[in-house]
């Protein structure tokens, strides 16, 4: 019989098992392929066609594009209902208007987005409420205060009365509210003194986790989060699935000689892949992590760090780069750097066939039964 709620948040209820979903727009498609094959090697495992990555997971979280998918999956969706739901968003939402360029105002109509939402998860469905049937964790930005908001489920959270009284996709598309493609999401929100004030939310990417498993290791273990969960690779399971990986690369020249505008976008992008490798850093060195992959030229893969670090957790991190020799080496797909760098953009639908073939071979190559653990096996 399925775990309740109460038991998955439970901290003295035996191990427990989380789920971080990153943000990428449209690549959000290929992060389902990952979850597809874990979804499967569980329900092998335990001999159970109906399991849910819910019935597994004790606490999923996302940002942007995963936060739709975390919530999903947190309410009971199976994988390949995601799959159709995310088509149709994708297909729906993505009309770029000729009037909106993301200039003078956003370039995709949000309205879409939130219908889609609440006729999937229930428009009346708050952030506590019972519909939701495991740990829940939806990574925002607050603007108006420039701090990050990780709004999550947990009753023992100090903000817990007031968090979870918000609409689930009223959070969900705050989380999705990337700066210039949709208009930030103003949520009425309790201060501290119990007075009514309103907060405008973006993106979560906009924070330091658009990969949001670091930021899922800190609220399971820190105690003011409220879950306060026990530590140690025996007992904490972190499992984390990206969107694939693509940075663009210029000259010396290039870089000068770019408009002053252009310079300011570029840097930003580099500052959320600096994020990105200090998360993955952090992790592998605070984890005993069994999927080491290479950070940078001077710490490599991390393995002796891995292995000599405080092991918080059992991580594993899938993701692939999209970059001609990686994809050739390590999944045998051919792609140009031009074709590459087509597929990678986040908004366009017409790449989701694409992506999905990509991230199922990727899952075929990194998804390993041994990621899950007999120490993390349901009772």
């Amino acid at each position: 019989m399925p775990k309740t709620k109460q038991q998955h948040l439970d901290r003295d209820a035996g191990p427990k098992r989380i789920l971080a979903l990153d943000g990428g727009g449209i690549r959000g498609i290929l992060t389902l392929e990952y979850l597809a094959a874990i979804e499967a090697q569980l329900r092998k495992r335990y001999n159970n066609n109906d399991l849910l990555l819910c019935d597994y997971f004790d606490l999923i979280g996302g940002t942007s594009t995963g936060s739709i998918i975390a919530a999903g999956l947190a309410c009971g969706m199976t994988v390949d209902a995601l799959k159709t739901l995310y088509r149709g968003i994708g297909t729906d939402i993505f009309q770029e208007s000729f009037w909106r360029r993301g200039l003078v105002a956003p370039k995709f109509n949000s309205d879409a987005l939130q219908h889609a939402l609440d006729a999937q998860l229930g428009a009346d469905t708050v952030l506590g409420g019972d519909r939701i049937r495991t740990g829940l964790m939806i990574m925002t930005k607050r603007l108006d205060t420039g701090s990050p908001w990780p709004l999550h489920n947990n009753p023992d959270a100090v903000f817990a009365k007031q968090d979870g009284a918000l609409r689930l996709t009223e959070v969900v598309r705050a989380s999705t509210a990337a700066p210039t493609y949709f208009k930030p999401q103003e949520i009425t929100i309790s201060s501290r003194d119990g007075s009514k004030v309103s907060g405008a939310f973006v993106d979560g990417g906009v924070s330091p986790f658009n990969d949001p498993a670091l930021q899922l290791l800190m609220l399971a273990a820190l105690h003011g989060h409220g879950f306060r969960w026990h530590t140690g690779k025996d007992r904490l399971l972190l499992i984390s699935a990206g969107t694939g990986e693509f940075r663009s690369t210029y000259s010396t020249e290039q870089i000068v000689h770019m408009p002053a505008a252009e310079q300011g976008v570029r840097s930003l992008q580099s500052l959320m892949d600096d994020c990105s490798r200090h998360n993955h850093g952090m992790l592998q060195w605070l984890t005993n992590c069994l999927t080491p992959w290479p950070i940078d030229r001077a710490v490599t893969d991390m393995i002796a760090d891995s292995e000599s670090g405080p092991q918080l957790a059992t991580y594993a991190r899938y993701n692939v780069q999209l970059e001609t020799v990686w994809l050739q080496k390590e999944l045998d797909i051919e792609r140009t750097p031009d074709a590459l760098a087509k597929v990678a953009a986040m908004d366009d639908p017409k790449n989701m066939d694409e992506l999905a073939a990509i991230g199922r071979r990727a899952a075929q190559e990194q998804v390993k039964p041994g990621h899950f653990p007999q120490a993390f096996d349901l009772t």
